[in-house]
């Protein structure tokens, strides 16, 4: 993660260095809501484990990565400080509907061993520093907070909802009708999701542990007032 702030960093500064000082920040300054499309791509690396009660020795059964495609659209409102004639700090939110399946299927032989997860619901609180480019484009990091629900099926407890740091570059094009286009690409690090079983099916001396990491290019079509 280091490595990439750094390099969201370095091309920030780069583009400041060459930006021009004709540059207006007000055209992208004020309130605004948009509509966005998404790709995420979820990567979840994690394990399950078994406890004999009889020899309270414990049993590594499976390593799993998992990895998931799934689209996902939003909503998203905020509002753009100018901070200068090429600066800004965009503040702002987005909720997302989408649903990606992550699913351990269980290499012993037992019955009722497979688990999934789903993970829907995101949203999203961020701060964006701006950097003006032009009177109609500009570029930016955001860092930002996002929570998602989780759900499995299985014979285990539902653990509680993911929340994680999201990291994310993009750009942002103005038009002067107040119509703008954002594209963005970035990723979201999360806490760890963990579960055991209930008993029935699923010992419960068995528990699963994942950590997952959400990779996402996100299109957005909005309006500024």
């Amino acid at each position: 993660m280091n490595k990439l702030i750094t390099m969201f960093c370095a091309v920030f500064t780069l583009l400041l260095v060459n930006a021009t000082a004709q540059a207006d920040s007000s055209n992208f300054a004020g309130p605004y809501v948009g509509v966005t499309a998404s790709g995420y791509g979820i990567q979840l690396d994690g394990e399950s484990r078994s406890v004999d009660q009889q020899t309270v020795a414990t049993e590594e059964m499976d390593t799993v990565s998992l990895g998931q495609v799934a689209p996902v659209t939003g909503l998203e409102v905020g509002y753009a400080i100018p901070l200068g004639s090429m600066f800004l700090l965009d503040i702002g939110g987005a909720m997302y509907s989408g649903e990606a399946k992550l699913s351990h299927f269980s290499d012993n032989s037992k019955v009722g061993q497979d688990v999934t997860f789903s993970i829907d619901d995101l949203t999203t609180g961020y701060i964006a520093p701006t950097l003006v480019l032009s009177d109609t484009s500009s570029l930016y990091v955001k860092v930002g907070v996002t929570e998602a629900d989780v759900t499995v099926s299985g014979d285990v407890t539902t653990p509680g909802n993911l929340s994680g740091t999201t990291w994310a570059m993009g750009t942002r094009t103005v038009l002067q009708s107040g119509i703008f286009i954002r594209t963005e690409a970035g990723y979201t690090e999360y806490n760890g999701i963990s579960a055991h079983g209930k008993g029935t099916s699923i010992a419960a001396t068995t528990s699963y542990a994942a950590e997952p990491t959400v990779a996402f290019g996100a299109v957005s079509l909005g309006f500024r007032f």
